[in-house]
C-alpha cells in the first residue's frame, strides 16, 4: 500500500446525509478524505464507535439559542470516549419543500426539536402550519423527498436540500441570526500530542450537597487563572442533592491547568478528563 496515499476516515454523525452534523465534519476534517457514517440517534453514534464501525464521531452539545443538549452529558459520562476537537457552525435553518410547493399548501413541517425551537418565531406566522417534531433535519427532508409528500415541509439545511432535490420556499428562518452549535469531535484515541496545541479541557466530577462545595473548585481555578467557559450540572441518580458537573475550561498554560486540577481534586469525586484539546473555530455552512 502506498504510504503517501491518504486513509479514509469514517466519521459517525447523528442524522441522515445532509444534516448539519455532516456539513460540521466536512467543515472540520477539511484537509481529510472522510466517509459519513449516519446514526438515527446520538446512542447509535456511541454504539458505532464502540463497534468500530467508525473511527471517529461528532456530536452536538450546545446550541447558542436552545441551550445544552444534556442526554449527551450523559452519554460522555458513560463512554469511554474522549473528546479530541471541537467546532462551532453558524446554523441556517430553511422551510424546504417537494418543488412547487408554497407556504399555502403546507398544512405539516417535521424536524428536530431543537431546530423546530429556533424557528418557532417565523411559523407563529402561519398558525395553520401544525409543527412535529422528528428524530433529524436531514432525515425529514429524506422522507420528503422518499415518499413525495406533498403538504408537508422540513426545517433543514441548504445541503438537505440539495441532496434530495427539494425547493427552499424560505430561507434563514432561524429566530436569531446568531446561532450556532457546538460540535464535539470524539475519538476512542487521546487528543493533541503536541501540548503547546492544547488550550481546552472538559472535565467531569462529582461534588456533595455542602456549603460552598462549588465555590471552593471555582476558586481554585480562578487562582490557577483557569477560564471556565462553560459549567453543566445533572443530577446523581440514586444520590439525594449530590450532582456531577460537566466544565469547560480554557487556559494559556498547560502546567498551571494540570496543577488547577491536582488542587481542585481532593474536594471532588470521580473528577475525570473527558478531553484535552485545541480551542475550536466558528465556521459557516
Amino acid at each position: 500500500m502506498d504510504k503517501n496515499v491518504k486513509k479514509t476516515k469514517r466519521i459517525a454523525i447523528q442524522g441522515g446525509y445532509g444534516a448539519f452534523h455532516e456539513i460540521a465534519a466536512k467543515q472540520y476534517f477539511e484537509n481529510d478524505d472522510i466517509e459519513i457514517v449516519p446514526a438515527d440517534t446520538f446512542n447509535d453514534l456511541f454504539i458505532s464507535l464502540k463497534m468500530k464501525k467508525a473511527d471517529m464521531g461528532i456530536m452536538a452539545i450546545e446550541n447558542s439559542l436552545a441551550g445544552s443538549i444534556l442526554p449527551n452529558y450523559t452519554l460522555l459520562q458513560e463512554s469511554p470516549m474522549n473528546i479530541v476537537g471541537e467546532i462551532y457552525l453558524r446554523i441556517k435553518q430553511n422551510l424546504v419543500a417537494l418543488p412547487g410547493e408554497t407556504i399555502e399548501n403546507i398544512k405539516e413541517v417535521y424536524s428536530h426539536p431543537m431546530a423546530i425551537l429556533q424557528c418557532r418565531h417565523f411559523f407563529s406566522q402561519y398558525p395553520h402550519i401544525k409543527l412535529i417534531d422528528s428524530i433529524d433535519t436531514a432525515l425529514s427532508a429524506k422522507e420528503i423527498s422518499d415518499k413525495n409528500l406533498k403538504g408537508i415541509g422540513a426545517i433543514a439545511s441548504t445541503l438537505a436540500a440539495d441532496k434530495y432535490k427539494l425547493d427552499i420556499l424560505f430561507e434563514g428562518i432561524e429566530t436569531n441570526k446568531m446561532n450556532y452549535t457546538r460540535f464535539l469531535i470524539l475519538s476512542d484515541k487521546g487528543g493533541a500530542t503536541n501540548r503547546s496545541l492544547v488550550s481546552k479541557s472538559s472535565v467531569t466530577f462529582a461534588l456533595q450537597h455542602k456549603t460552598g462545595s462549588l465555590s471552593k473548585i471555582l476558586s481554585i481555578f480562578s487562582y490557577y487563572d483557569i477560564s471556565l467557559t462553560k459549567i453543566q450540572s445533572m443530577p446523581i441518580i440514586g444520590k439525594d442533592w449530590e450532582y456531577q458537573f460537566y466544565a469547560d475550561l480554557t487556559f494559556e498554560d498547560y502546567v498551571f491547568y494540570r496543577q488547577a486540577l491536582d488542587a481542585a481534586r481532593p474536594f471532588t469525586m470521580d473528577m475525570r478528563i473527558l478531553g484535552e484539546y485545541e480551542r475550536g473555530k466558528t465556521v459557516f455552512e
